[in-house]
């Protein structure tokens, strides 16, 4: 009998019965290092950012939305700019 996942339940116990191995199932599967599970997704970032809550004026906002994509990262960088900070890592 095969070990189950943390989160799925077998359905089959004989091998011949096991499910096809398709495309999709490999997008889904858990990736394995040796025995270590390797996280999916972003990697943790050094320097983590807080969440707040700014208020602005609906014509800068439209603004700075219709400059595109990772207009909250322009927002960041002209703060840091400005406040003359050090750049990121």
């Amino acid at each position: 009998m095969t070990e189950k996942k943390r989160s799925t339940k077998a359905i089959w116990r004989d091998p011949d019965d096991a499910p096809e191995l398709t495309a999709e199932f490999f997008k889904s599967a858990d990736l394995f290092e040796g025995t270590k599970l390797k996280a999916r997704g972003r990697p943790k970032s050094a320097t983590t950012k807080e969440a707040v809550k700014l208020r602005l004026d609906a014509d800068v906002l439209a603004a700075l939305r219709a400059s595109g994509d990772g207009w909250q990262t322009r927002i960041n960088d002209t703060l840091r700019a400005s406040l003359k900070l050090a750049g990121r890592v």
